[in-house]
């Protein structure tokens, strides 16, 4: 039998601002250069022909390297810190959860997708917290990167931290790099897939993996 769960899905604000008094909220030491960050912010604005003297700007690098200083926190977290607790558990069918929901940022562009991953293996003697896995999408995600990279490296992750028989993961996303801007084609997704063990050498258990994702939405 095959355990799958969704996680909950966090909420923020409803229209997405920063809520009100952040600016002068106690911010957590970072490894960012925020200064040099407000910096080019500022450049870029003046590049692009705006005045970044005026009113409704003069806040805007601020916010804008602080909103960077949280897209890229990645690059300063260690995902396998998510790995190290583990259970022991004689339990050796399919581990999934679905839909865990991430943002991340195409480093071609600097323009932001987003979608949804989803994570399974085949334990081979130690299961993990599932909350763990939303954690590991969750600093994998945070950094520049391509989609192709992003899945492997979950895969990669799961694979050595949890010596699992199996993993399979599936990503699914929208780049903002191809819907407003470019081709700008809004409503494609992109999917890609990392198999490993035997996910990637028995066809049954691929194909198990595969209907446990889909086979209730198609």
């Amino acid at each position: 039998m095959s355990t799958v769960e969704k996680p909950q899905v966090e909420t923020g604000t409803m229209d997405g601002e920063d809520d009100p008094g952040d600016l002068s909220r106690p911010q957590p030491a970072s490894p960012v250069d925020m200064p040099r960050l407000e910096r080019a912010i500022r450049e870029i604005l003046a590049a692009v022909g705006e005045d970044p003297d005026r009113e409704g700007l003069l806040e805007t690098p601020n916010r804008v390297a602080r909103m960077y200083a949280e897209l890229f926190s990645g690059l300063h977290d260690e995902p396998r810190e998510h790995l190290q607790k583990v259970f022991t558990e004689k339990y050796d069918e399919v581990v999934l959860v679905r839909d865990i929901s991430f943002n991340s940022m195409c480093e071609h562009h600097l323009l932001p997708f987003m979608g949804k991953a989803h994570i399974g293996y085949i334990p081979n003697g130690k299961v993990l917290g599932l909350s763990k896995l939303a954690r590991v999408v969750e600093s994998v995600s945070r950094r520049p990167q391509v989609q192709e990279r992003m899945t492997e490296e979950i895969a990669h992750l799961l694979e050595s931290g949890l010596d699992a028989k199996g993993v399979a993961v599936v990503v699914e996303a929208t780049h903002t790099c191809m819907t407003i801007r470019g081709v700008r084609k809004p409503g494609s997704l992109c999917v890609t897939s990392a198999m490993k063990g035997l996910f990637r050498t028995n066809q049954s258990s691929r194909a198990e993996i595969m209907q446990l994702i889909y086979g209730d939405r198609r």
